[in-house]
């Protein structure tokens, strides 16, 4: 019989079940005892085109998946760990936690490097800059300053491990979410996270690449989800609770109201719990 892909596998001890090993703006680890009700049975392939941090992919560890997302950073960081994690790990043992060294990391070009460099330059600007957020501006450079830790876990050894080895089973793609509809087939499950759609003209980040994500996007993605519904793939898609995403999916989706706990904001005062969507 082939894993029950509604519930997280249970053939590992639990200090090898993974978990993110990026924090990702949006990320879901919070609401996945949310999300799991919604998950459906199914018995083909899981998708996910907006991976992020890849929370409910790895909490599901599916049989076979094709994870991707339009961040081509990203996307080889995944690779770099998939493919070497034992170097990934040494390299980030040797990296210190300092404000120069942080900054020599930031302003490297490093999209001429090895998946592996990439890799650790992501993670470790991510454990060690402000609110472990992850921002390009319009030219692509990350730019988001040191942070104040304590003593942050640069490299956690065991968590990067063990999401080497489920990544094992996921193919890698930097593409677009529309490429998700020449690929999926009728029993398969695909999972949209996109950059949320702002419910004010003051909330919006879309800055996880240097093109953002307008409404139209939104709409061309609700569109596509329509139609993978239609042809037999199961569908679940999250968003802000706007009117616009309302509008978008009242009609054809089954809706549910969830609270989630936002914590990067550079507002102190703007980070707080806020009614998101879960779409299916």
């Amino acid at each position: 019989m082939p894993q029950n892909a509604c519930e997280p596998r249970k053939d590992s001890p639990q200090w090898q079940v993974p978990r993110p090993f990026l924090k990702w703006v949006g990320g879901k680890g919070q609401l996945l005892h949310r999300m799991m009700p919604l998950v459906p049975c199914f018995s083909g392939v899981y998708h996910e085109p907006f991976v992020g941090g890849g929370a409910l992919f790895f909490a599901l560890q599916p049989s076979r998946a094709i994870l991707s997302d339009g961040n081509l950073r990203l996307i080889r960081a995944y690779r770099g760990l998939r493919d070497q994690p034992r170097e990934v790990i040494r390299r980030l043992q040797e990296a210190p936690y300092d404000k120069d060294y942080f900054n020599h990391q930031r302003q490297r070009a490093i999209d001429a490097d090895s998946d592996v460099e990439v890799a650790v330059w992501m993670i470790y600007l991510n454990r060690t800059g402000f609110n472990g957020l992850y921002r390009e501006n319009r030219h692509g450079r990350f730019n988001v300053p040191f942070g104040r830790h304590v003593r942050p876990l640069i490299c956690d050894e065991p968590n990067l491990l063990a999401c080497s080895q489920r990544l094992q089973h996921a193919q890698i793609l930097h593409d677009t979410f529309e490429s998700v509809e020449s690929r999926a087939r009728s029993g398969d499950f695909v999972y949209f996270d996109p950059p949320y759609q702002p419910v004010s003209a003051t909330s919006t980040f879309t800055s996880y690449t240097s093109r953002g994500f307008c409404f139209e996007d939104h709409r061309r993605l609700r569109d596509l989800a329509l139609r993978l519904k239609r042809r037999g793939v199961h569908v679940l898609v999250s968003n802000s609770a706007s009117s616009h995403v309302l509008g978008l999916y009242e009609k054809h989706f089954e809706i549910h109201e969830v609270q989630a706990l936002r914590k990067v904001n550079c507002k102190r005062e703007k980070r707080g719990r806020i009614t998101e969507l879960l779409i299916r």
